[in-house]
């Protein structure tokens, strides 16, 4: 059962770039009101290293008081089955806040039985509009996460993969899962190297399912960097 809602996640996780326009703004109507406007602005790309100096760490998500250079806008299918509060600050993993997400199963049981989040630049841009970084010499993306009560399952964790027939497109995806969560904090890493990241809008998501998950699942996430 798991095998077949993977399968199916994955085509969905590919087909919401190509239903962008039916996907925004409404699917993250009302689930901006935590995100600091500063990350609204556009973005400027990164100097690509070469032989310079090493990558400098380029964060999706540091702290809530942060300068994080990606926007959780990009719920999917809907959001009505899912709340992030990215100001929680019981046991975060490093700074003073981390990233609580909470799937309700029991509402998703009810509908698409799916859901994930994007965190976009600019916000709710499935590659219909410019922005995005240039992410050159980057090797791979680092993150911490971990379970309310363990055996959360996540189907996928990404980077990369959007609006790929719309007019600015990520220009690569790298993907780990399925990734089964613990209840103590643990760095997970999605290898980059020989990657393409010279146009990333997608900079982090994640997504999985109620056949995975079937009791609950909140998890908990940090520290966010491409580096």
């Amino acid at each position: 059962m798991i095998k077949r809602s993977f399968y199916s996640i994955s085509v969905l996780f590919l087909a919401v770039s190509v239903a962008a326009c039916s996907n925004t703004p409404g699917a993250a109507a009302g689930k901006q009101s935590s995100v600091d406007a500063r990350n609204t602005a556009v973005p400027t790309a990164v100097k690509p290293q070469g032989q310079g100096p090493a990558f400098e760490p380029f964060f999706v998500y540091q702290d809530k008081s942060s300068r994080n250079r990606y926007t959780p806008s990009g719920y999917m299918p809907t959001g009505d089955c899912l709340s992030l509060d990215d100001a929680w600050q019981h046991d975060v993993k490093d700074g003073k806040t981390c990233i609580r997400v909470v799937y309700d199963i029991a509402c998703s049981r009810e509908g698409r039985k799916w859901a994930g989040i994007y965190w976009q630049n600019p916000p709710d841009n499935w590659g219909t509009r410019k922005g995005g970084y240039n992410l050159t010499g980057a090797a791979r993306l680092v993150f911490w996460a971990k379970g309310e009560m363990g055996g959360e399952r996540i189907e996928e964790f990404r980077i990369g993969g959007l609006g790929a027939s719309q007019l600015y497109p990520d220009s690569d995806t790298a993907v780990i899962g399925p990734v089964i969560l613990s209840k103590e904090w643990k760095e997970y890493i999605i290898d980059l190297r020989g990657k393409d990241l010279s146009y990333i809008s997608g900079g982090f998501a994640w997504v999985t399912n109620v056949d995975a998950n079937p009791h609950h699942c909140t998890f908990y996430l940090d520290n966010i960097r491409f580096e």
